[in-house]
């Protein structure tokens, strides 16, 4: 079975010059997607005559499918329609249908038309006349050489209204579709290069029809499983096939799978064992106890926490030692397992989990550079302290703690070594 590919055109200066998020391309990639469409290109272009007719050329010849947005309007710089018509090599026409529309359109607002208004009804001849029941500004639709396009609005909801009522319909009726399957597995814990590594034997043996990407984030790493075939349960059932595989090779790094994020495993993980937390942060902020109450239901199992920037409240609200911050530092190992154990201790939980570190852009040393990092978990019977050594970028280290300080909960609920 042939894979349909498709290229989505974005067209406007407002885009490239960053004035307005592309939110258009990411939502009619999704959906293209559940069809079994694999969109091969997506291209953003500004309001410039040589540079739109290019990316016209260019995606006919790679792309069955060809979806464009935005320049649509009624002014001087809302090429689309012209270039269309260029492109096609056909005359632009008044259509009495279209016109119609946009009259009844103003009608029905109680505004007044504009002549140039009117012209939005002035479509090339060569293209279908898709109707826009929420704006003004028709769709296209458009078939040569056995490629199809569309022309759509940049506003997205009257995009999305077009896709709906007459793309996403379309294609399955023109396109024999293939079955495409996505599968993520999440882990945490372990660097792309390390973790490529590790599954190299696993993923050169895959067969032809299951591709895997590696879709690396701030300390985590996706891997996406894409199956193609005929059949969904067929597929479906292949790709968990190859995930029990390498499951035993990896398994102390999963935390989830698809739309899992590490802090709703780390909440199912307690709910299971039936236990709580406290947090006691002083570089991170309370960043992680705000990524744990971003998760419906997080009082059964969330104590509370407390930002002991100041060594004194480390030493009157968590029991720190004054000797220890004197002789090692509030950034120690020491000192992160005294905040531990003084948290859970304070907010009886079962586990107490702490974060002192250099956060920077200052504040380092030649012994405790921008970026130095414990953290610490304590429970019953154990007490884990780590080490981080993170960037010079203030916002990314607390970002990048966090997940550490969760990974580090998530093995110590598990009972796994790092």
């Amino acid at each position: 079975m042939k894979v349909v590919k498709a290229e989505i055109i974005a067209i406007g200066d407002e885009l490239l010059y960053g004035q307005i998020v592309d939110t258009n391309s990411h939502w009619i990639s999704q959906e293209l997607d559940l069809l079994g469409v694999r969109v091969v290109r997506k291209t953003t272009v500004g309001d410039n005559r040589e540079d739109i007719l290019t990316s016209f050329a260019e995606a006919e010849k790679r792309a069955d499918l060809i979806l464009i947005t935005g320049g649509l309007g009624p002014t001087q710089d809302d090429l689309t329609k012209p270039l269309l018509a260029e492109f096609f090599n056909c005359p632009i026409i008044e259509v009495s249908e279209a016109v119609e529309a946009v009259s009844s359109f103003f009608r029905r607002r109680g505004r007044e038309m504009t002549p140039l208004n009117i012209l939005q009804g002035h479509l090339p001849a060569c293209c279908t006349y898709i109707p826009n029941e929420v704006g003004t500004a028709p769709g296209m639709w458009f078939e040569r050489n056995g490629t199809y396009w569309m022309s759509m609005p940049g506003v997205p909801h009257e995009m999305k209204k077009l896709m709906k009522d007459f793309v996403l319909p379309k294609v399955p009726q023109i396109f024999d579709l293939p079955v495409i399957v996505h599968q993520v597995i999440k882990t945490v814990g372990i660097g792309e290069s390390w973790l490529a590594d590790l599954i190299k034997d696993w993923e050169n043996a895959l067969p032809s029809h299951i591709k895997l990407a590696y879709l690396p984030s701030l300390g985590h790493v996706k891997l996406r499983l894409t199956g193609f075939g005929d059949s969904k349960e067929t597929v479906e059932a292949e790709i968990q096939a190859q995930i029990q595989s390498v499951l035993p090779t990896i398994e102390k790094y999963v935390y989830g799978y698809n739309e899992d994020t590490l802090e709703t495993a780390i909440a199912k993980l307690l709910k299971k064992a039936d236990k709580t937390i406290a947090l006691a942060e002083s570089c991170s902020g309370g960043y992680v106890s705000h990524l744990i109450t971003t998760v419906p239901g997080s009082s059964t199992y969330f104590q509370g926490g407390i930002i002991p920037y100041q060594n004194q409240l480390k030493s009157e609200l968590l029991g720190v030692k004054a000797e220890t911050l004197g002789s090692v530092g509030a950034v120690s190992e020491e000192t992160v397992l005294q905040m531990a154990n003084g948290v859970r201790d304070r907010f009886h939980s079962d586990f107490g989990l702490a974060s002192s570190g250099i956060a920077g852009p200052d504040g380092g040393t030649d012994e405790k550079p921008v970026g130095t990092i414990w953290i610490a978990c304590v429970g019953d019977g154990f007490a884990k302290a780590k080490k981080l050594q993170l960037t010079q970028d203030r916002m990314l280290n607390i970002q990048l703690t966090a997940v550490a300080v969760l990974n580090l909960l998530r093995i110590c609920i598990l009972g796994k070594e790092e």
